[in-house]
């Protein structure tokens, strides 16, 4: 699971002419940690974002717009004509360039690299998760991110366990996905929870690997230079039993 980032990045409307009454600055942010929200934010966005906010944590950076999969994205503008009805099927015409909207228009609320004539190159237009406020004058835009694992709230057993697997690597060095597993004696699958199996250790592998804790060459898996900090900073700001446990049994 992942704590979730949600930043103002832009107003698409006039702000000056149409202040944002909570005063709403680029670069707020609210933060998600995995059992509390961190910030101040419009009461009006609060149903929009935490739907997203949901699926971050639970999918992280694997999470993308479904509205990413239409093609249309890649198209460029066009007009009516029925004479290519025959053609297209439905009789619209090309317009082959870009159409740049007035600002304030209501077009301005659309990805700017969508519908671009000739057509984007890049990959995946409209996949971050994106919220606008309902307010179309002002028209606040967050962006949503999954930026760390989540350590809080029920998250916290797994979060451990993903530091034991942090542990074991900077251990043993290198170890190959499916044997991970393993590296864990009989008691440490089966006396803490959550037990482990292969599925679970799998995923919970995947959720560091997103966050850049570990990388995997030839089948092999082994902990990076900011793995080994993330480790060392859970480790130091836990209460000294439950290190001295950590550390005896994540060896």
């Amino acid at each position: 699971m992942f704590q979730v980032k949600a930043t103002v990045v832009a107003f698409l409307g006039n702000e000056k002419l149409y202040p944002c009454h909570m005063n709403h600055k680029i670069g707020d942010e609210i933060i998600f940690d995995g059992e509390s929200y961190i910030g101040r934010l419009c009461p009006d966005v609060w149903g929009l974002i935490v739907p997203k906010v949901i699926a971050l944590h639970q999918a992280g950076p694997r999470y993308i717009e479904w509205a990413s999969y239409y093609p249309f994205w890649y198209c460029s503008p066009s007009e009516r004509d029925l004479s290519m009805k025959k053609y297209d099927g439905v009789g619209f015409k090309n317009v082959l360039k870009t159409i740049v909207p007035p600002q304030y228009d209501m077009a301005t609320l659309v990805n700017p690299e969508a519908f671009q004539w000739p057509p984007s190159e890049k990959e995946g237009l409209v996949r971050e998760p994106t919220v606008i406020c309902p307010d179309s004058r002002t028209s606040m835009l967050m962006k949503l991110e999954a930026f760390d694992l989540s350590e809080k709230g029920f998250d916290t057993a797994y979060f451990r366990r993903q530091m034991a697997i942090l542990s074991k690597l900077l251990v043993k060095g290198g170890i190959e996905t499916n044997k991970i597993l393993s590296t864990f004696t009989k008691q440490e699958i089966e006396g803490i929870y959550p037990p482990l199996g292969k599925g679970i250790v799998r995923m919970l592998t995947e959720e560091l690997e997103l966050m850049g804790y570990v990388k995997t060459v030839k089948g092999a898996v082994s902990i990076t230079p900011k793995g080994k900090v993330k480790l060392k900073t859970f480790q130091t700001g836990l209460p000294d039993e439950d290190r001295q446990l950590f550390e005896k049994y994540a060896k």
